[in-house]
């Protein structure tokens, strides 16, 4: 039988403005589990969300491990869960792709399975649908990542992981209310124009050479995007408060952290965190109990990502 397992998969903001569904951001917060086999399923959670995260009938933690271990035929062995959450859920920090790659791992270790950190990465993007905040939780720094089905029906994933020579910070500010994935895809158009599409082609190129080159200088073009943040704004309402703050105080560029309702705000590796927060909040004034209610949490970029101790 297999030992003890620990996991720690680190939060992820998607997009980063125009690279929808292809690019991710580890970010240096994260979901930890602690697994042992035992004669029935429990969990003990601390942290972020704690009733959710501490509910066994809904855990996708659980729900992915007996899902893929069932797939292979396996008879899932009933697991003790301590788990610490980091990761606000619903927020846009990559909160489900956390837990499907932890689903995963502690069934390819107490299934015997073996799998390599790409089948892990595979599996995880063929149920979360998109790969991007999936390879960020596995490979960590900038991943460009693709998912693509080929003509025999396998689904090949793609990714791989840019690391900034520049230690950028960042600020994620983050709503009380959250907003739920399918909801903000709801919002999307079924089509675009292709002048939208040209200059989302041409930001996403621009934006990954400037994280390949730390060509901070360039962040706050470069995060523009024309595919959904225009289309979620409404539901996401800090996105245009605080868009108009790029290029100042150090801040290099804004974008919706994922599908939203969380901003991110990527900052000069010097820049001054108090003071960037105290615009910030002036910038927030006019949102009223809104503003009042967001949450600034300071964080930086992932090096490492998955991580089994």
């Amino acid at each position: 039988m297999a030992g003890p397992i620990r996991l720690r998969l680190p939060a992820t903001s998607a997009n980063l403005g125009p690279g929808f569904d292809a690019l991710g951001l580890a970010m240096d917060f994260a979901l930890h589990v602690e697994a042992q086999a035992s004669v029935a399923f429990a969990i003990h959670a601390t942290g972020r969300n704690v009733a959710q995260c501490d509910d066994i009938n809904d855990s996708l933690v659980i729900e992915t491990y007996r899902s893929v271990l069932n797939g292979q035929g396996i008879d899932p062995v009933p697991l003790d869960l301590v788990i610490h959450n980091e990761i606000p859920l619903g927020m846009g920090c990559g909160s489900s792709a956390a837990a499907l790659v932890a689903g995963v791992a502690l069934a390819s270790h107490f299934g015997g399975l073996g799998w390599p950190a790409q089948q892990i990465l595979t599996e995880a993007s063929l149920r979360e649908g998109h790969p991007d905040n999936v390879a960020a939780c596995v490979l960590g720094g900038l991943t460009v990542s693709s998912m693509t089905a080929t003509a025999t029906g396998e689904v090949m994933v793609d990714a791989l992981s840019i690391q900034p020579p520049v230690q950028w910070q960042l600020l994620l500010a983050m709503p009380a209310a959250s907003l739920s994935t399918s909801k903000a895809r709801a919002l999307l158009p079924e089509s675009y124009s292709r002048a939208d599409a040209v200059l989302n082609v041409q930001r996403t190129a621009m934006l990954t050479a400037a994280f390949a080159q730390g060509r901070g200088d360039l962040l706050q073009r470069a995060m523009e995007d024309r595919l959904h943040q225009p289309y979620r704004a409404a539901a996401c309402p800090l996105l245009d408060m605080l868009l108009p703050l790029a290029g100042l105080y150090g801040i290099l560029g804004v974008a919706l952290s994922g599908a939203g309702p969380s901003v991110l705000l990527v900052l000069h590796e010097a820049a001054d965190l108090p003071v960037v927060s105290r615009h910030v909040r002036l910038q927030l004034q006019a949102g009223g109990e809104l503003a009042r209610s967001t949450e600034l949490l300071p964080t930086r970029i992932a090096g490492a990502a998955l991580t089994a101790l």
